[in-house]
């Protein structure tokens, strides 16, 4: 195996050994089973978001309204359960719901070439606003009993949101290495006119993407709803930036073209371990979050470093190269 291909996951992987490595010595009771369990749940959702985020951002693009379409989604399913709908109908619901969002951000992206950011920043406020004005702040309450866990108990129920989750990504995972949907992705996010040349339509892979994206949030949402027994309708506040702080620390170029999902998974776990080991050692919870903005700024300008990096690497060989003849 060449490290030097893997150089940009190392450095998730191995911050991730390190702040492993002090909960093991000042706090070994971080790796209980219940503690381990309860991490695994908490990230599912990110875990999923993450997965789609990865994709646009290997595209070139950004979706910040993510967390504004998780909580449409949420509710959404809460309130079909609520109105009777079959628990085996809810997935292909939450999916379709997700996936229309999703494919409405890809619409004003990929065929009107408006830019990312400002689209997904508008449809951040307005779902959000839209969703609390509708729900006028109410939870969705009083679900069905087979709704909580797919109906199977807790126990077995949590098992089998870890088995679908890990099932779903290493499915991408596998796609985006072996499949032609997954190069095409590579090639537009390298170089979109190079894409356009070899026969490979830009705008409609961006469409695609953002509609993969809005499903997973569907699917996100689904699996998150599920553990409770109620769904407030301002769930996913700030979930957008852990997705994308997530992609970005393990190792995703933000300009799009590189990237690999194993680094968003270890991103997931990262920055997922954080805030728990903070209080499994006694330090502030509240710190949380100024250190997973340190590890992003970090990530950003190891990103910036190793770009240049492989610049002068390359200008130095055709140099010598040169000299040689």
């Amino acid at each position: 195996m060449n490290f030097k291909n893997y150089k940009r996951e190392l450095s998730a992987a191995i911050a991730l050994a390190i702040l492993l490595g002090v909960v093991t010595m000042f706090a070994p009771a971080f790796f209980s089973a219940a503690n381990l369990r309860d991490l695994a749940l908490n990230n599912l959702a990110v875990l999923m978001i993450a997965i789609g985020m990865t994709l646009v951002i290997l595209v070139g693009e950004i979706d910040i309204s993510v967390g504004s379409q998780f909580a449409v989604a949420s509710v959404a399913v809460g309130w079909l359960a609520k109105s009777g709908v079959p628990v085996l109908f809810l997935l292909p619901c939450a999916l379709l719901i997700g996936a229309l969002m999703g494919a409405l951000n890809g619409y004003l992206i990929g065929r009107l070439s408006l830019p990312s950011i400002i689209v997904t920043l508008a449809m951040l406020v307005m779902w959000r606003d839209g969703l609390r004005w509708i729900t006028e702040g109410a939870w969705v309450q009083s679900l069905p009993e087979n709704f909580q866990w797919f109906g199977l108990g807790q126990t077995v129920g949590q098992v089998a949101l870890v088995i679908v989750a890990l099932m779903i990504f290493a499915g991408f995972n596998w796609g985006l290495r072996n499949l032609r949907a997954g190069r095409v992705v590579y090639a537009v996010g390298s170089h979109k006119e190079a894409a356009r040349l070899a026969g490979i339509e830009p705008s409609g892979i961006v469409f695609s993407v953002f509609a993969v994206m809005g499903a997973l949030v569907g699917l996100a949402a689904l699996l998150n709803g599920v553990r409770f027994s109620s769904i407030p309708p301002n769930t996913g506040v700030g979930l957008e930036l852990k997705a994308v702080a997530a992609v970005v620390v393990g190792g995703t170029e933000i300009t799009g073209g590189r990237g690999r999902l194993w680094g968003t998974f270890i991103g997931v776990a990262l920055l997922g371990t954080i805030g728990t080991a903070l209080t499994f050692l006694g330090i502030n919870p509240f710190w949380e979050k100024a250190i997973q903005g340190a590890i992003i700024l970090a990530a950003l300008i190891a990103d910036v470093g190793l770009e240049r990096f492989d610049r002068s690497s390359i200008a130095n060989f055709k140099l010598r190269s040169e000299n040689a003849k």
